[in-house]
């Protein structure tokens, strides 16, 4: 059983402010400021930058991508909380948070179909649920299709494996329903995930929808390392 965020919490999980919902107003203030990323990729660039020097060399398969907040203090002990000791209830408020970022209601709104990352079976019995669902039911209930990109092939942890090693094992993870082979073409489809540090795992995916004839891609997550390969 979920443990999960009780309705009427009334201490902020962060500064410990009574009374509060789990995330008071103003530590969403403080620690979940707006920065200029790279529309592509989701990094942080300069004020006044779109597109970072490494999307403009070697454009990744997304076309866009946007986040809520960075992986640090407070965010990771949170997603830590959410993703590895069963407190699913963690995210409706970090839908919450997700949904008041520059760019992704639009992005949600724009879709035709909505994507989690897919967890494979072995991992999705170690956790109890996948993470990435409990976001997309919350983003978008109506375009979620949980069922539609599946991951084939269990790997390993990406978190300690350097950039080269991730893409690699997770290279052909991930595959559309064989019974809907075509379910994508020509739709707007948003990945959605909790985290996001060398993108090597949504990248795969989005290269299996991209082959599969989907007219655009991007991705939404909750949290972003500062660079690839970091945790």
């Amino acid at each position: 059983m979920f443990q999960s965020l009780i309705a009427d919490v009334s201490q902020c999980a962060v500064c410990r402010a009574w009374p509060a919902r789990p995330l008071c107003d103003g530590c969403v203030s403080c620690f979940a400021q707006p920065g200029p990323r790279c529309t592509r990729c989701a990094l942080p660039v300069p004020p006044g930058i779109v597109r970072c020097g490494r999307c403009l060399v070697d454009p990744p398969p997304l076309d866009a991508c946007h986040v809520a907040v960075p992986y640090d203090y407070p965010w990771s002990a949170l997603i830590t909380q959410f993703k590895f000791h069963g407190q699913a209830g963690w995210a409706q408020a970090f839908a919450t948070l997700m949904r008041s970022a520059p760019w992704i209601e639009p992005a949600l709104e724009e879709s035709d179909i909505a994507l989690p990352v897919p967890l494979s079976r072995e991992r999705l019995a170690e956790r109890g649920f996948n993470q990435a669902l409990e976001l997309a039911k919350r983003l978008a209930p109506q375009r979620t299709d949980a069922s539609l990109l599946l991951r084939i092939r269990h790997t390993p942890a990406q978190s300690a494996l350097d950039l080269k090693s991730r893409v690699a094992n997770v290279k052909g993870a991930f595959a559309l329903d064989p019974l809907r082979p075509d379910a994508v073409r020509g739709k707007k489809v948003v990945l959605i995930d909790d985290v996001m540090t060398s993108g090597a795992s949504i990248h795969a995916a989005a290269r299996v929808l991209r082959d599969a004839g989907a007219a655009k891609v991007a991705a939404v997550v909750f949290a972003r390392t500062g660079e690839p390969g970091q945790e």
